[in-house]
């Protein structure tokens, strides 16, 4: 016998699901933003011993602990995404992430002798005000009572259309430009993981939204659709992680944070505004502070990135370029 499905308009229901939002969000920030320093470097070591980098194809990483260490790492930051996505809008709990590029900044600082300097604590501070802004402003979570109502977002013109375009720009870049420039330009494996990131954070906010109506006592697990969100989500982040590894490997920790963070906030953003109308219920003044916000993060990233100390012709223009 299914359980009723709690109200999420008396205050009882909000004190449950606010405590497990803010959860998600402080929980993927340590984690997340030790992973990347972590997989470095795992993706360091690995190469030393076998030669053989991942940004040109290498693969001998999945043989290295450290790597693996760094991965798990991601997947219980990312675990607390899920949770996030399932109680939070998008345009909230995305440009949060900012929150774990500082202390990515940080442990790079020590232990990729990556230097942080007073600058760079300034884009630091930022990113922090900058989040709190877009956190007060934020929309409210609209309540989804079935998976069919996600597919129905999933499946608006407009959405289809981004689909679309983000599947055709990703072939582009897979096919035509990450043979050639993909060492040299670090855009081209970044944009790929941010194309590909925003899917799947869509995927995973409808895959997370249905097990939650299923532990409530609704059960998705019985749709078709559950099942290809399921599946789009699996396609999504393998390929994120290939070409976030290669990124890695090829550029400075220093440059693949936050053009990542900047290009894939950006992405997932537009996409949830397209397909879960999230600005529709705001008034301008909201819409416009939160737009700020992010503004102020992205200049805060864009700040602390082009403060720290890197070699130039083994991070932007990759390692086998000397200028």
């Amino acid at each position: 016998m299914s359980r009723p499905i709690p109200n999420t308009n008396d205050s009882h229901s909000v004190q449950v699901i606010l405590p497990q939002k803010q959860l998600g969000c402080k929980s993927n920030i340590g984690f997340i933003g030790a992973s990347f320093i972590i997989k470095k470097k795992g993706l360091k070591k690995a190469a030393a011993t076998s030669g053989v980098r991942a940004g040109v194809g290498g693969y001998s990483y999945l043989s290295e602990p450290l790597w693996w260490f760094g991965m798990i790492t991601m997947i219980v930051g990312e675990v607390a995404n899920f949770v996030a996505y399932a109680f939070a809008p998008a345009v909230l709990v995305t440009p949060l992430g900012a929150l774990s590029i500082i202390v990515s900044a940080i442990l790079a600082h020590f232990l990729l002798n990556e230097k942080l300097h007073a600058q760079g604590v300034v884009g630091c501070v930022m990113c922090i005000a900058g989040s709190v802004v877009v956190v007060i402003h934020a929309p409210e979570e609209h309540p989804i009572n079935s998976v069919l109502q996600l597919w129905n977002m999933a499946t608006q013109p407009g959405f289809l259309f981004y689909v679309a375009s983000v599947i055709v720009l990703v072939f582009i870049l897979v096919f035509l430009y990450a043979p050639q420039y993909g060492n040299s330009n670090v855009l081209v494996f970044t944009g790929i993981c941010s194309l590909m990131g925003s899917l799947s954070v869509m995927s995973v906010k409808a895959l997370g939204t249905a097990l939650k109506l299923t532990f409530e006592g609704k059960n998705q697990l019985l749709y078709s659709e559950t099942w290809f969100f399921t599946f789009v989500v699996a396609i999504c982040v393998i390929t994120q992680m290939n070409y976030l590894n290669k990124a890695l490997d090829t550029f400075n920790t220093a440059i693949v944070s936050p053009i990542y963070y900047v290009m894939f906030t950006s992405l997932t953003i537009l996409a949830s505004v397209i397909m879960f109308k999230d600005w529709a219920d705001q008034n301008a003044g909201n819409v416009i502070s939160e737009i700020c916000g992010f503004i102020v993060v992205l200049s805060g990233t864009i700040l602390l990135h082009t403060t720290k100390d890197f070699e130039r012709s083994s991070s932007f223009k990759g390692s086998h370029i000397v200028l």
